[in-house]
């Protein structure tokens, strides 16, 4: 029975075999038929041929300007047709073929293609690697062959078909024009596939062989594998490919630690690209990176314990994927960076493939490592190594290849991610930084947080020492030298809140330190670039940053904006004393950053709690603060910090005496600024204020403009709440039950509640001479408005008095007849005006105000007053009128080009 069963084995491995003699028969014969028809057709053309046809037995030889007509295979690199004749140019061949595209559609419309046609050799390949190790398994689960023989019978069968298809190459060839195409690499490439397979029988299945053997065996298959792919075509390379990935998991088994197996796949990954390095085919580079890391994600999926082996692996895959495509130990990858092709012309070179290919690695590694949750603190470790490590490599180990700079920031900021998400989910490490003095109060001091701080110094360093070496791009890595080292340290501080545990002073001290070694990298690149500011700026931005940082440590909430604002007057005075641009930069993040704090956080609230001493303080040192400022820039160009400058010294100076008048208020009654029409109209200018400081920014253009709008309408937004709030709810003349009016006539809480907004209004249309014209008039239609009903509230808290406000209690003889008065007075100014400015606008604004007094004194008046006030009220009305029909004839006389006639006739 056994005997019959292993003569079926036979016919079984038998039948591919026969498969593929029989293709190539096929092959050959139908090659012999095209040369034939090819024969026929030439001599058919010829006169007489007719009867001489000639049948050739072997191949005619092609005339060297004679090509038969192949179609490619969709891998191929793109040829250029050399021509023959001298007097015809050839077209110039691409200077690197690995600059092309890999996966245009023309490529993989052609792949559909070949596959149609030629499917029959991957099924081949597919059946004979097959073969080879499901003989392994097959002697396995029958026990037929002892263990040693079952692999040796594996390894025989694979290098029987590498022989075969070395045979076959070197007899009858293996390019594209040949019979025999692609019948080495199905050979060959089966072979490579069972090779593997054997191998990893030998440790998985029998446990023959350690780990280190079985890496050794894989090397040297791979080796093999290497030469035969310089000389095969790229189906080789191919098929040995998958099936090696998928060699461990066809063959199964199970073993306690296969971390081994990423050395495998490291070992395959390195024949994938080392063969493409020589052949250039491009897409078995990527279809080797896609394998290892697919491969090695499914085995750590399968395997959570071989985390480390996994991280390490992936690491590794980005370095081979940089190095081995350009064939150097040093990369020297030339050409444009993936970066600039955001703003690449057209015509433009793309990057070089060896650039495209160790981007998409790097881009892999960094993503895997950064997004990885480590379990353990070792693991935690392990990450922050092999992301620093892939960082300083990316920076020393690359530091000729100028295509691959950009590339450096992705494990770079991986990095910063790492150590934040493990500060932030309590991480292994996070929470042993917890515990340090939770048991014992003397325990060591954790060296965490100096270490990981310490690291993102390194790495500024190396950023920095690359700014001084590099011919392009110095100022962007001068940028990344000042940036790392502070941006780990905020990445601490907000993952992990060092001061909770070591202190707010030792803490402060790392960022102190951090400014003391940019202030003299600061001097440095002042020393090297002479008059170019602009790399020593932006290390005197970090310094006054990490200053900054310090102060946010260790202050309180008052000292910490007067600190900011200190930094502000002192960036404007260094930019004054050594020309630095940049500054305004810190400046308009300074400016943004104490607005925030005098608005939001800790903000109003605050201002309205805390005491009037500190409250005054803090405002009144932002206001000069902005001022000093904006004067010491005065002699320099600096639109947009100045601009910035001034509309935040008019917005904190507004605020800061509405918040003196709204605290001083607060003494003399029940209500306050939430309640009070006072206290609601306070708030009101506070906001209009900051609404007309973003309105004066309007100037600076540029795409953060909308911003600007958002933050405009947000702020006009709670202006105009609080003030619709001041003139419904809390109004006196609307409700009974609201606050009283505060203070004597004229001088009293009615002109802070209604004349203040108003003024606000007015007087920022007036000064912002860029705001547009529409939101002007709107302005100054606002402030008049607010402006009338202040007058008609404070006339009749005049005969009213307080407790007489509400509207209820009616209307008195003289409050009607001053009304009137008012509105004559004001009509007869605006005329005036008007005559005097030529102002039509004026003029028409006079006379619907009389035209309004008179239509009260007829319609209300003369129902409402009696005795002699009705008397007087006409008679001041008939007397007003007449004087300006005077006024209004003796001006346009004196206007009209035959002179002013007098007034005496």
């Amino acid at each position: 029975m056994e005997t019959l069963l292993v003569l079926v084995g036979l016919i079984v491995l038998a039948i591919p075999v026969t498969i593929i003699v029989l293709l190539v028969g096929q092959a050959r014969l139908r090659g012999r038929v095209e040369q034939l028809e090819a024969r026929i057709a030439t001599l058919s053309q010829r006169p007489g041929a007719e009867d001489q046809l000639p049948i050739p037995e072997t191949p005619a030889p092609q005339k060297p300007t004679e090509k038969v007509q192949v179609k490619p295979a969709p891998w191929s690199p793109p040829k250029v047709q050399r021509a023959e004749d001298p007097q015809v140019k050839s077209a110039p061949e691409p200077k690197e073929p690995s600059s092309a595209i890999v996966f245009r559609p023309e490529r993989i419309a052609a792949l559909g293609a070949w596959l149609r046609e030629n499917w029959f050799y991957v099924v081949s390949a597919l059946s004979l690697a097959l073969a080879g190790i499901f003989l392994v398994q097959y002697g396995a689960e029958n026990g037929f062959l002892p263990p040693a023989a079952r692999v040796a019978a594996a390894l025989a069968f694979g290098i029987v078909l590498i022989v075969a298809g070395e045979f076959v190459r070197r007899k009858f060839g293996d390019d594209e024009t040949s019979a025999t195409a692609y019948l080495p690499s199905v050979f060959s490439g089966a072979g490579l596939v069972t090779l593997f397979g054997g191998i990893l029988s030998a440790r998985q299945l029998y446990d023959l062989i350690d780990a280190e053997t079985a890496l050794a065996g894989m090397v040297a298959v791979a080796l093999v594998g290497l030469a035969l792919g310089w000389f095969h075509g790229p189906l080789l390379a191919a098929i040995g490919l998958i099936g090696a990935f998928a060699a461990p998991f066809a063959i199964g088994g199970s073993s306690d630690d296969p971390t081994w197996l990423y050395g495998y796949f490291f070992v395959i990954a390195v024949l994938g690209l080392g063969i493409d390095t020589v052949r250039r085919w491009a897409w078995i580079s990527v279809l080797t990176l896609f394998g290892a890391y697919s491969a090695s994600l499914l085995v750590v999926l399968s395997s959570p314990l071989t985390e480390p082996g996994y991280l390490t692996c992936v690491a590794a895959l980005a370095l081979i994927a940089t190095a081995t495509p350009v064939r150097r130990i040093w990369p020297d990858h030339t050409g444009p960076m993936i970066s600039e092709m955001l703003k690449r012309s057209k015509g433009a070179p793309w990057p070089e493939f060896p650039t495209r290919i160790a981007a998409g690695a790097i881009a892999a590694s960094s993503a895997i490592l950064s997004l990885h949750w480590a379990d353990s603190a070792g693991e935690f470790w392990l990450g922050v190594c092999l992301l620093s490590g892939l960082t300083v490599a990316l920076i020393l180990w690359a530091k000729n290849a100028r295509a691959l700079q950009d590339v450096a920031v992705l494990p770079a900021l991986g990095l910063i991610w790492f150590v934040l998400i493990h500060g932030l989910d309590n991480g292994a490490v996070m929470r042993s930084f917890l515990d340090t003095y939770a048991e014992t109060a003397e325990a060591d001091y954790p060296m965490v947080i100096t270490l990981l701080v310490a690291l993102g110094t390194l790495v500024s360093i190396l950023a920095a020492w690359r700014s001084f070496a590099a011919k392009s791009y110095p100022v962007v890595w001068a940028g990344a030298a000042v940036l790392f080292a502070p941006a780990m340290a905020i990445a601490l501080e907000v993952g992990w809140k060092p001061a909770h545990v070591i202190g707010a002073y030792p803490w402060a001290l790392h960022a102190i330190a951090l400014g003391i070694f940019m202030v003299g990298l600061a001097e440095r690149f002042a020393r090297v670039d002479g008059e170019n500011r602009m790399r020593p700026a932006l290390a005197t931005l970090s310094a006054l940053s990490c200053l900054a940082f310090a102060c946010v440590i260790v202050l309180s909430s008052a000292a910490l904006t007067i600190a900011l604002v200190a930094t502000i007057v002192v960036a404007a005075a260094l930019d004054r004393k050594f020309t630095l641009p940049p500054m305004s930069w810190f400046i308009w993040a300074g400016v943004f950053t104490v607005t925030l704090r005098l608005v939001l956080n800790p903000g109003l609230d605050w201002a309205n709690s805390a005491p009037v001493p500190e409250m005054t303080l803090v405002y009144a040192a932002a206001t000069a603060g902005f001022l000093a400022a904006w004067w010491l820039l005065k002699p320099l160009y600096r639109p947009v910090a100045a601009l910035l400058l001034e509309s935040a010294a008019w917005a904190t100076g507004g605020i800061l005496l509405s918040l003196l008048l709204l605290r001083w208020l607060e003494k003399f009654g029940e209500g306050g600024a939430d309640y009070s029409h006072w206290g609601l109209g306070l708030l009101s200018v506070i906001w209009l204020l900051l609404a007309y400081a973003q309105v004066q920014r309007f100037a600076l253009g540029g795409k953060l403009n909308y911003v600007r709008y958002l933050l405009a309408v947000f702020f006009a937004g709670h202006g105009v709440l609080r003030l619709t709030q001041a003139l419904t709810d809390a109004n006196p003349l609307i409700n009974p039950f609201a606050d009283p009016v505060l203070g004597p006539p004229v001088l009293n809480t009615l002109a802070i509640a209604y004349l203040l907004p108003a003024l606000a209004m007015g007087l920022s249309a007036w000064r912002i001479t860029s705001m547009p014209s529409r939101l002007k008039q709107a302005s100054y239609g606002l402030a008049g408005v607010l402006t009338a009903f202040w007058l008609g509230l404070t006339i009749r808290h005049m005969w009213q008095g307080a407790g007489g406000m509400y509207e209820g209690n009616g209307v008195t003889q003289p409050e009607l007849y001053t009304y009137t008065m008012t509105l004559l007075v004001i009509g007869a100014v605006l005329f005036y005006q008007s005559l005097a400015r030529g102002s039509d606008l004026m003029r028409k604004a006079g006379l619907a105000v009389i035209g309004l007094a008179v239509a009260k004194v007829f319609m209300i008046d003369i129902a409402g007053l009696g005795g002699l006030i009705r008397v007087f009220s006409l008679l001041a009305l008939g007397l007003a009128l007449a004087g300006l029909a005077w006024l209004n004839r003796w001006a346009k006389m004196r206007h009209s080009p035959q002179g002013a006639e007098p007034l005496d006739h």
